[in-house]
């Protein structure tokens, strides 16, 4: 399996892209589970992280990363460069997270 290179940069420091292959993509949309949103309500009244959240977006951003990378081995690259992360609501208690960028080959 190629280890795919990720950067947020336009360029990586010391490699020039042979071929650049076009935009990649990966994404993921989560729901929030009612157990969590009861612990969230208690976090709120006494501050502090809410962990459970930080654990479910921080499992969504590496999937998302993941099917980036898969969709950039598919096009036969080794990196993506200008990688960026947004986040929108799809319904009521649920969020695409989506991570893209420019796949390339160095």
């Amino acid at each position: 399996m190629v280890n795919i290179l990720i950067s947020t940069t336009e360029y990586i420091n010391g490699k020039l892209p042979k071929k650049t292959l076009g935009i990649v993509r990966g994404n993921t949309i989560r729901a929030r589970w009612f157990g969590r949103d009861i612990v969230a309500g208690l976090k709120n009244i006494v501050g502090g992280e809410i962990r459970s959240y930080t654990k479910m977006l921080t499992d969504a951003r590496d999937q998302a990363i993941e099917r980036m990378k898969e969709e950039t081995r598919k096009k036969g690259g080794n990196a993506v460069t200008g990688v960026r992360f947004t986040t929108s609501d799809v319904m009521q208690g649920a969020a695409e997270i989506l991570a893209y960028g420019t796949a390339v080959v160095l």
